[in-house]
């Protein structure tokens, strides 16, 4: 099993974060991972993007034209890299934030609200990883206590993050449905 994300978005909406404990969790599972990030010029706010391959084998090459998924956080995101997008793939969108104006009838299309989810849950910083839990529940490749393992590693373990971050997770899983 191989898959590439391509996870895109504003600089500041943890982009990168998804990209890397998407990594380390498919490395603590005995897998393997590859971690391509890109920004643009600005920090906060300029774009931001990442491809992730995750894989159970050897990586061959580290980048290729289509990947199996794109996680757009933003509209413009999801403008320029759904081209990219393999026929058959999975467009994973953060309806909070953009629209999906269809031209694709070749994708899978899930749509989360992940930035109100994370505003119920009592902070906009744990959008990323609502977003992450819709991820992991759409796809099968990695299990939630692999992800909450990862989210622990590069966040921390204050314990009242960790729960947020757990109800983040959980929620996102629950509220990813895909539609043809």
């Amino acid at each position: 099993m191989e898959k590439k994300i391509t996870i895109a978005g504003f600089g500041g909406q943890g982009v990168m974060a998804i990209g890397q404990m998407l990594g380390y969790a498919s490395c603590k599972a005995g897998g393997n991972a590859l971690f391509l990030p890109k920004y643009g010029p600005e920090q906060r706010g300029g774009t931001a993007n990442c491809t992730v391959t995750l894989s159970d084998t050897e990586i061959g090459a580290p980048e290729s034209r289509y990947v199996d998924t794109l996680i757009a956080l933003n509209q413009p995101s999801l403008e320029r890299f759904l081209g990219a997008v393999r026929p058959g793939g999975l467009v994973l969108l953060n309806s909070s934030l953009c629209r999906w104006t269809g031209g694709r009838e070749d994708v899978k299309l899930a749509e989360i609200p992940a930035d109100d989810i994370a505003r119920e849950i009592g902070s906009p910083k744990v959008a990323n990883i609502v977003v992450i839990g819709a991820y992991i529940g759409l796809s099968g490749v990695l299990t939630e206590r692999r992800m909450l393992d990862a989210i622990e590693e590069k966040l921390g373990k204050r314990p009242e993050l960790l729960e947020m971050n757990r109800l983040a997770l959980k929620r996102g899983m629950e509220s990813a449905t895909p539609r043809t």
